[in-house]
């Protein structure tokens, strides 16, 4: 692939992984994230072969972006102790409120029933690369996927409540239930 058509395929990957942060993987259309790009959609399909490839290859990138913010944490520590920090991050307003690098599940979960299983198959690899992450023993694997769902389902509410005190109460009590 040339560098021209790699950085294109970059923009394009770029602006779709804002939209699905956004707005989850089935509502933006091409058009739309061919424009967030700069591009017409007449060149859409010399990079991807479908809207679901180009949101799939979206959501798996998200992922790995926060699989490596994830490895970042202190592999030393104790899991429980790696846990509170990625809560402390993940829990927090600055990260409710930004929409740069956020976390797609909030807007993705909610969809996944209808979407092809390839996303279920992303979502269950990403699930167990955490459990690997932040477990401390084999043991551990079930309080880290408790802990995970906690994190998702408390800033799912909080971004549905926007930025107002209930909101910062769900981040809060769930933060609290994880540390």
């Amino acid at each position: 692939m040339s560098d021209k058509k790699t950085k294109t395929r970059e923009r394009i990957l770029d602006a779709a992984s804002a939209a699905l942060i956004s707005r989850g993987p089935g509502q933006p259309s091409v058009n739309e994230i061919m424009g967030a790009a700069g591009l017409t959609v007449g060149g859409f399909y010399a990079h991807f072969d479908s809207k679901e490839a180009l949101m799939l290859e979206a959501f798996r990138h998200l992922l790995k972006q926060r699989q490596s913010a994830v490895a970042q944490i202190d592999d030393q520590l104790p899991g429980h102790e790696r846990r509170a920090l990625l809560a402390a991050f993940y829990l927090s307003r600055k990260h409710r409120d930004g929409s740069d690098k956020a976390c797609p599940l909030p807007s993705t979960v909610g969809e996944m029933s209808h979407l092809p299983e390839s996303f279920q198959e992303v979502l269950a690899e990403h699930l167990e690369m955490m459990v690997a992450q932040l477990s401390s023993s084999p043991e551990d694997a079930d309080k880290v996927l408790a802990d995970v769902a906690l994190m998702v389902g408390g800033l799912t509410l909080a971004r549905a409540l926007g930025d107002g005190e209930l909101s910062d109460r769900v981040l809060r009590a769930a933060k609290s239930a994880v540390i």
